[in-house]
Order: structure tokens, then sequence, then C-alpha cells
């Protein structure tokens, strides 16, 4: 028999069948001829630098050079890590970068400032207002306060003309974030998404797409991002559950699952609204990124075109259970992903070569479906992991742990084997006399990032119960 490892299943206390997803593997829809799929290790972090002026809040690619918010401070990083501090932003929290032909644009707690490559300036216009989010489009800067939507002057990035406010106005509802797709601006309220097309003029210069509205919005600043060309948000309408939602055409679509959705029911509609939605296109891969306060969650867009049905998985840093998974804000530059620490001042780089995270050995576990034998019952004689062995580091000899549950909330003691040092490629993971089920039973698998291994298929030796 054959058990699926994209996902599991367990069970909870509402009598409720509940899916598990795989933390720290990613995974990945390709036959291999063992299976039409299989879970890799998720990339490590590898540590580019620390002593940094500050935890990072943000990073961008701009003219070939990775910038970045790090505490109060504005810095330019090298191929190396080093930084070089450039000027001060102030504040705390998330900033949003964007750029002009010549100016990088920071916002940084409620405030704009400028950077031409050599001077760091603040926009202080009066006119300009609280600054909630910012982008580049046209020539223009536009802001909003979480009212209106403003506009820099064409030839004076630093002035605002009061008269050139425009707003967002289908629905009394605030103003939370503002995203450029397609050359046409998305004012994303929190209940009701507006967009907007530049047509000139001596006053706003952009005016409402009439039909464009989308009714569900975002529930914070950062809870929003560009995903295969189409706006992906955590929100919702008015009197509806917050869910994850990819706008496009002037709809919705849902993306996320029953069980994405209960566990955004775990977290108050306040720390949502503090989460951090970013996206990633790398290695066949399109993620989205959702950032809670003790987990990630992460959806690929493309896995989930050829699979038909959601692709999920969950990443922290940790060796069980949940935990703040310390990556944060990735930026492509120098032919590999930066990105910064949420818990301390340091740098680090993606690596598919290790799965281990700043140094330290990491966690993975995954689960199974629901192994049924038409309530005839099973012995179970052997259980297999059929994987991708022998690429630990020289010295070690990780251990893979497994268990199985009758009920999907109570577990067994786990049984370990040896997962493969260096060089054993063709090393079987088996365990032997498994026990037994009079009705239904799911397994489940964890390890560390010492095993470095992927998971193709697991195979288990049953006979009915009495034959």
């Amino acid at each position: 028999m054959q058990l699926p490892v994209l996902s599991g299943i367990f069970s909870d206390s509402a009598s409720d069948f509940r899916t598990s997803y795989p933390r720290n593997l990613v995974p990945v829809p390709k036959n291999t001829g063992i299976s039409e799929g299989y879970l890799r290790p998720a990339d490590g972090i590898v540590q580019l630098s620390t002593g940094n002026p500050g935890i990072d809040r943000g990073g961008i690619n701009w003219n070939g050079a990775c910038y970045r918010v790090m505490g109060t401070k504005l810095v330019r990083v090298d191929a190396a890590g080093a930084t070089t501090t450039l000027g001060d932003v102030g504040g705390s929290g998330q900033v949003t970068f964007d750029y002009s032909f010549d100016r990088l644009a920071i916002a940084s707690s409620g405030k704009l400032y400028l950077w031409n490559g050599t001077t760091l300036q603040q926009v202080t216009d009066t006119d300009l207002g609280t600054v909630v989010d910012m982008l580049w489009i046209d020539g223009y800067f536009m802001t909003t306060d979480g009212t209106s939507l403003v506009v820099t002057d064409l030839d004076n990035p630093f002035a605002v003309n009061p008269l050139k406010y425009g707003s967002s106005e289908i629905d009394p509802d605030p103003v939370k974030a503002l995203l450029k797709v397609r050359n046409e601006v998305n004012a994303l309220n929190r209940y009701t998404i507006e967009i907007f097309d530049n047509i000139g003029g001596d006053f706003f210069p952009f005016q409402r797409i009439e039909g464009a509205q989308i009714m569900r919005g975002t529930v914070g600043t950062f809870t929003c991002a560009v995903l295969t060309e189409n706006i992906v948000f955590m929100g919702g309408g008015r009197n509806e559950s917050i869910a994850i939602w990819m706008a496009a055409n002037g709809g919705t679509s849902k993306l996320s699952t029953k069980e994405i959705d209960q566990i955004l029911a775990g977290y108050s509609e306040s720390t949502l609204s503090q989460a951090l939605l970013e996206t990633r296109v790398s290695d066949g891969h399109q993620w989205l990124y959702i950032h809670l306060p003790d987990q990630t969650l992460v959806y690929d867009a493309y896995a989930t075109q050829l699979l038909g049905s959601p692709v999920w998985f969950t990443l922290t840093t940790s060796i069980i259970g949940n935990s703040q998974y310390r990556a944060r804000n990735f930026v492509y530059c120098y032919d590999r992903w930066i990105v910064g620490d949420p818990q301390t001042t340091s740098l680090g780089y993606f690596s598919d070569e290790v799965s281990s995270h700043w140094g330290q050995v990491n966690g993975w576990d995954f689960g199974t479906t629901i192994a049924y034998n038409g309530s005839r019952g099973a012995v179970f004689h052997e259980l297999e992991l059929i994987c991708l062995t022998g690429r630990a580091k020289v010295g070690d000899d990780p251990t893979v742990w497994a268990q199985y549950s009758l009920d999907g909330m109570v577990w067994s003691q786990e049984r370990s084997v040896k997962a493969g040092k260096t060089g054993e490629r063709n090393k079987r993971l088996l365990w032997l006399r498994q026990g037994f089920m009079r009705n239904w039973r799911i397994q489940r698998f964890r390890g560390t990032s010492d095993a470095h291994l992927s998971i193709a298929r697991l195979e288990a030796q049953i006979s009915p119960l009495g034959a």
C-alpha cells in the first residue's frame, strides 16, 4: 500500500478531520517514476553578516544594489553582506520601498523619505499628511493617509498640492495599502478594492475605473502582495471571516483552504493586521508567504496549477512544533535571495545546500492521509520511506522518527531509524513490526535538518487482520 506524503490528516476535539501540511518540507509535483510528487527540504538560511544597525524592516533591489532599513537606518548591502549606513528614517515596524528613475523612496512610520544616490531627505510638506503606504507610478509618488490618495508634484517630489487629493470612496472603509499592477493603482481598503488609471488633468490625475471595484479588502498594510500579476491579500468583505484571496478581473477567487481558514481563525484580527505577505518566484515555484507570529504559511501557485488542488506547507524555525520563521523581506540581488532575521540584526541568504537556519539545526515533519482497509483492520508488517539519502554532513549520523495514531489525536510512542550518513545514498529507511489497526490509522514522521532528506513515497506492507 502506498500512502500519500504531500499532505496528511489529523482530527481535533471538535470532531473534525483536519489537514496537516508538511513543515519545513516543500511539496514538488514531479513524476519521478516512484511517485507523482515528493517532499524536498525547504531552503536553509545561511548567515551573511551580523552586527548590523538594527533588526531588518524591509528591502529592495535598486540599480543592482540591495538597500534595506535596519533599525532606524537606511543601509546599502554589498555582495559580502557588509552594510553602509546612508541615513536615518526613524520609527519602527515594516517599511515600504519603491523607486522612480532617479530616487529611492522609503515610507517609515508615517513619514516619506527620498534617497537620490547621495542624499537622504524627508518630504516635509505639511499637505502630505501621514504616510500609511506609498508607491511610484507615472512620475508621481502616491501615498495614502488612510482616507485620501495623495500625489507629489511631477516636477518636485518634495511638494504636494492639496488640490490634487483623490479618494477611494465606494465604501467608507479606511485605505490600508496601495499596490501597482499593470500600471494601475489598486487602493486596498478594509472591505473593498478600487482601481485607478492615470487620465492626467489639472487636479488629481487618476480616475477610478468604474465596474472594476472588488467587494473584498485587506486587513493590514502589509497583508497584500502581487503574485502571477494579480493581487493576493488576507482579508474579506463585510461580515466575512478572514481568508486568503486573489483579486483579478473585477472579482476574487479563494486561495485558502478550510484548514488555512481554521488556522487564521485562531488569531485575532488585530494580530492578523500586523502579518506580512510577500512573494518569491524561484526554481519553478511561485510562492506566497504569509508570515504569522509563530509560523509562516506558504502557498505554491505553480504546484497548485499542476496538481489541480491547493498546495500549502508551513515554515518554522524550531526543532518541534511552531515558532517564528526567521527569514523576512526577501530581496533577489547579487544572484541570491538575501533575507533579514526578525529576531536579530543578522542578514542571511537562502541556500538549497543546507536546511538549517542561521547555522542551527532545524526540524521538519509531515503526516499521511488515512490508511483504511475497508473496516477489516490490518497488521503493519513494514513501513518504508523511499528517500534521497546520504546528503548529511561529514560526521553527522541523523535520525528519523515515526509514530502513528488510531484516532487522529493520540499518538503512539516514536520509533526511530538512522537516516544515512554521508555517501549512504542507498540507505533504506525501514520500520518493522509496526503493530496493527482495527479500523483506520494515520502515520507521521519527523526529523532534523542534518538529515537533509527528500521523501518520495511511503510504502506499507500490510495484511488484513485474521488473514
